[in-house]
């Protein structure tokens, strides 16, 4: 395999952050529809011991968080959690998502890793969204002025969403990864989220 078409099948790779009391619906549509397009998902963890979700999945990580780097990733997912309301020990992942997109490989977050990321000072200078401003405002940022009240928002190569938005914020997701595109995203979107029966059709045809 040459060096060219080793960093075309790195790129293919999503990573997903699990850790402690993550919150397993947020992230199952993004990861179930990249997975669908062709993209590995791997997953990656404080180490590789086991961790519990809120829902009480186990998940044994493919890989721990000092291994994982921005080069071999097309995308970084961090989910949300109780953690990272109650500690620091999950700073090490907004930490890892400032080398992300430092290096301009894209950052997707929901719910709790919002207010990782507002730790962090990654959403002090661009346009993001959360569960509401006054959670992230709690966090003592200085990105309240770029706070956007919707339902979820790409900037650049960060996504951001809140806790009840995880088909907009897979939509995001999917739309940054070009898993689907224009009306095809339009449709998945509207089958998923609406129900409408027609966008099945649209999504298939």
């Amino acid at each position: 395999m040459s060096g060219s078409e080793s960093r075309t099948n790195l790129r293919k790779t999503v990573h997903l952050a699990v850790y402690d009391t993550l919150a397993d619906w947020e992230t199952g549509h993004a990861t179930a529809w990249l997975a669908r397009s062709g993209y590995d998902i791997r997953t990656v963890g404080p180490t590789t011991e086991p961790v519990s979700s809120i829902g009480g999945l186990r998940v044994t990580p493919d890989l721990a968080l000092a291994d994982l780097r921005p080069e071999d990733s097309a995308l970084l997912i961090l989910p949300g959690a109780d953690l990272w309301d109650t500690g620091d020990d999950l700073a090490p992942f907004a930490a890892k998502a400032r080398a992300f997109l430092d290096a301009g490989t894209p950052v997707a977050a929901i719910c709790g890793a919002t207010a990782g990321l507002a730790r962090e000072g990654l959403l002090d200078d661009r346009p993001h969204t959360s569960a509401v401003s006054s959670y992230l405002a709690a966090t003592g940022y200085k990105g309240g002025e770029h706070y956007v009240d919707t339902d979820a928002v790409t900037d650049g190569d960060l996504i951001t969403a809140g806790p009840t938005e995880p088909v907009a914020f897979a939509r995001e997701v999917l739309g940054k990864l070009g898993a689907f595109e224009g009306a095809k995203l339009d449709a998945w979107y509207r089958l998923f989220h609406d129900s409408d029966p027609a966008a099945f059709e649209e999504l298939n045809s």
